[in-house]
């Protein structure tokens, strides 16, 4: 019987992880967190029993304790509190699903510990990517991707060592906006942009999909994860989501992993790697699924997209930057404060105003995080 935590249990990757979970036989949960649904974190630590759960807020962590008083789970508070449920002995695996840059220190805590990490936190990647891949040689560890494209990839990738990959094609829906043009997303509503055509997610990555800064992000996870040049990244937008990504060999060969867009798919990959389980997930049709589309994205009218290449290629803490930028853009367009395409330029600004670091530990990206969700904060338009 092996155990796992889940840094984010409560949120779209957590309690699908936990929906795999059931299906399997040998794993047991020995972690949780979540932050302000402690309703939900109290039925998941009664029906798993894990030994800790953590509660980022201090006092929904309270009331959490009170409401499981009754149970042998040890509830603890703060980053403190994530740290631990990362870095519990027995546990091997740490699923870390937590939005945004506070999965950073976590992640490496896990990392330190010798635990493999089932990654669905991207920012992990896009602030810190190559101090987390150095940490995780140095450790011996491993990092299985949880997003379903980076799961694609490394499932493409399989069998294949000593191979040169010529390029990565990384597949987009396109978000509910595809083949609209700026003048077609001026009076765009949070609500419009949260309406994804294929993929049931949280708000905050449906929002990213929307804007194409999530494939943005996950361009820049991929140079890390695979070991590739930014150059060797393409984006291609596939509106049927049935090519979840493609590697393509210096021979011409292309090689694609594909399937029904159901991110329980890749959580379970990741969980069982190498091996393959059975599981009730939905299969392809194909005699429905009979038309397969591809086409280049449109990074003028979807900036982010272009945005997070050039925080790439500028490298340094300018990643770091973009992410802190894009949260905060994301919470002000959920908010009402800004409209849907003040998002990239609410992002540029800041990108713009801030002096790149290019040696840099991992507290100079958290600076640089914090630098600029503050300047994002304060920017009016």
């Amino acid at each position: 019987m092996r155990e796992i935590s889940i840094l984010g249990s409560t949120g779209s990757i957590g309690t699908q992880t936990l929906e795999v979970i059931e299906n399997l036989n040998n794993i047991q949960v020995a972690g949780i967190s979540g932050n302000h649904n402690i309703e939900l974190l109290e039925q998941q630590a009664r029906k798993f029993k894990p030994r800790f759960v953590a509660v980022m807020d201090e006092q929904q962590a309270k009331k959490l304790k009170q409401r499981l008083c009754d149970v042998n789970t040890k509830v603890l508070s703060g980053m403190e509190g994530l740290i631990e449920v990362a870095t519990i002995n027995s546990v091997d695996t740490v699923v870390t699903s937590v939005v945004g840059n506070v999965g950073l220190k976590p992640t490496f805590e896990a990392i330190s510990a010798k635990k493999n990490i089932a990654l669905a936190n991207k920012e992990t990647l896009v602030s810190a990517g190559q101090l987390v891949m150095d940490l995780a040689r140095k450790k011996g560890i491993s990092i299985y991707p949880v997003d379903s494209e980076h799961s694609a990839i490394f499932q493409s990738l399989q069998g294949n060592e000593g191979n040169s990959v010529r390029r990565i094609l990384l597949t987009a829906s396109g978000g509910p906006f595809r083949g609209k043009k700026k003048k077609e997303l001026l009076n765009i509503t949070a609500a419009d942009a949260l309406k994804h055509p294929n993929w049931s997610m949280g708000k905050k990555i449906t929002i990213d999909s929307a804007t194409l800064m999530n494939k943005g992000l996950e361009v820049m996870e991929a140079k890390w994860l695979f070991g590739v040049s930014t150059d060797q990244i393409e984006v291609l937008v596939h509106p049927q989501s049935i090519v979840h990504s493609a590697v393509e060999y210096e021979d011409g060969a292309i090689i694609a992993q594909m399937g029904e867009p159901d991110m329980k798919v890749p959580i379970q990959y990741a969980l069982t790697y190498p091996k393959r389980a059975k599981s009730p997930f939905p299969k392809v049709d194909f005699s429905q699924r009979n038309t397969l589309t591809f086409e280049k994205p449109d990074m003028e009218t979807f900036r982010c997209l272009a945005l997070a290449y050039h925080a790439l290629e500028i490298g340094g803490t300018l990643p770091a930057v973009l992410n802190g930028a894009n949260e905060i853009a994301v919470e002000k367009f959920l908010n009402g404060k800004i409209t849907f395409l003040q998002i990239p330029e609410l992002i540029e600004q800041t990108m713009n105003a801030y002096t790149v670091k290019y040696e840099y530990t991992l507290e100079d990206l958290l600076d640089a995080d914090e630098w600029a969700r503050s300047f994002a904060t304060n920017l009016t338009f």
